[in-house]
């Protein structure tokens, strides 16, 4: 994916993409996969209730979010490169300290540190993609580093759970810093910085027409295409904010008190459906347009959230929660990276770093949105209410995507399939 002196586009599957993209991207999602059962139930250790715990989820998006729009300028200004080699490095400090937080406040100060960090490593690689990838790569390409993620998630949770009952809560995030640094070895060889589309007049830097100027660049992001997938892109977060994030994991040790080693069994076993479905869904957004996983995605994860609030109303067993939590997980796989693949679409090539800082900030929003309503409905109005909100929103998103926001890879393929259509019968 390296790119020296002229653009070049990036092929979803080759050895230099594996080693730049996929590898680094599941080496860091084995290190957060080892943290993510200890989490929890670290946070539970502090003596906090359900509500308070689910903070530390909260924050972490927080971090994320707010780092959207200086991360997004840095990119533009500093290179994409020095963003991705830095995000390691601020990962594992906030690894290193999680592990010796001495109060809760402590903890929710790391996490969000941590949600920073997430973010520059994802803005950057992100982009990168974006300014190397054809049409035709974009979807497995993005799909494909969602999938390296899940494949280090699927080994990770086990790891963790053991690691954490065995040795203590605090080793995981140790664990996780320490392979944070280990990405910055391939990363620091073959990330390169790629060439950047031609400045137009008027979008100059902020150091060139100051803070006026900087609030003024940003106008371009506010016509209506480009709102609504933000618009789109909020409420599909909302949704998935308390299930990707881990609020379910806390949920279920409040609700069925489970350990670290059971979290990293739901982890394992839900990673392991998901990953052949996001591989499948970058296939057919590239084949086919970015709708044709993302509505039919959103309305099957309405359909098992709406599942998750049946079984919560009617008070079954752990058992059959287990079953919900697979059912949604899959749905939820068959979006994984697919909003991410539109925005590179639409993402105007001369300000992507802007782009995709507001993004994130639409990102980020909506995974802070998502487990705050989660826990204090679930804590106020009883444990159906906050699966209704979920399954709600993402009926929401179907109908925004399905209705308001355009897909120009869906576009393009029905104007090539029209040209040939015509072409073919002019010759006939």
């Amino acid at each position: 994916m390296s790119v020296n002196g002229e653009r070049r586009e990036g092929r979803a599957f080759s050895m230099e993409t594996f080693l730049s993209l996929y590898l680094p991207s599941v080496t860091l999602a084995l290190g957060q996969g080892i943290a993510l059962p200890a989490l929890p139930v670290y946070a539970r250790s502090f003596g906090v209730s359900f509500e308070v715990a689910a903070l530390v989820l909260i924050v972490q998006s927080l971090g994320g979010m707010i780092a959207g729009v200086p991360i997004g300028l840095l990119i533009d200004k500093i290179g994409r490169r020095r963003v991705i080699l830095a995000a390691p490095i601020v990962e594992a400090a906030s690894s290193f300290l999680t592990a010796s937080a001495q109060s809760f406040p402590e903890l929710v100060v790391y996490r969000f540190l941590a949600g920073f960090a997430l973010s520059m490593w994802m803005l950057g690689r992100l982009t990168i993609i974006t300014d190397t990838g054809g049409d035709n790569q974009r979807g497995k390409q993005i799909t494909g580093m969602s999938a390296m993620e899940s494949a280090g998630r699927l080994i990770g949770p086990a790891i963790g759970g053991f690691v954490a009952t065995a040795w203590g809560l605090q080793v995981p995030f140790v664990i996780h810093g320490f392979i944070c640094l280990l990405v910055l070895i391939p990363c620091f060889k073959l990330i390169r910085e790629p060439a950047r589309a031609p400045r137009r007049p008027g979008t100059e830097t902020p150091t060139q027409r100051g803070i006026a100027g900087m609030l003024g660049s940003y106008a371009p992001l506010f016509t209506i295409p480009i709102l609504m997938f933000f618009i789109a892109q909020l409420l599909a977060s909302i949704t998935r904010g308390a299930l990707f994030g881990g609020t379910l994991n806390v949920y279920a040790v409040y609700t069925y008190d489970i350990s670290a080693k059971d979290i990293g069994l739901l982890a394992t076993v839900a990673t392991a459906i998901g990953i052949p479905i996001t591989i499948l869904s970058g296939g057919i957004m590239d084949r086919y347009g970015r709708k044709a996983t993302l509505v039919p995605g959103f309305s099957a994860l309405s359909v098992a959230l709406f599942l998750m609030a049946v079984t919560a109303y009617m008070d079954w067993p752990y058992a059959a929660y287990f079953v919900a939590f697979l059912l949604v997980q899959a749905a939820l796989t068959v979006t994984s990276g697919n909003m991410m693949t539109l925005g590179s679409d639409i993402a105007p090539p001369h300000m992507r770093g802007k782009f995709f800082g507001v993004w994130r900030i639409a990102n980020d929003g909506g995974s802070v949105i998502s487990p705050s309503l989660f826990a204090i409905l679930t804590a106020s109005a009883g444990n159906p209410f906050g699966f209704v909100f979920l399954a709600t929103t993402a009926v929401a998103s179907a109908l925004v995507l399905a209705l308001l926001v355009q897909d120009p890879v869906r576009q393009a393929i029905q104007a090539r399939r029209l040209a040939e259509s015509t072409t073919g019968a002019a010759g006939g």
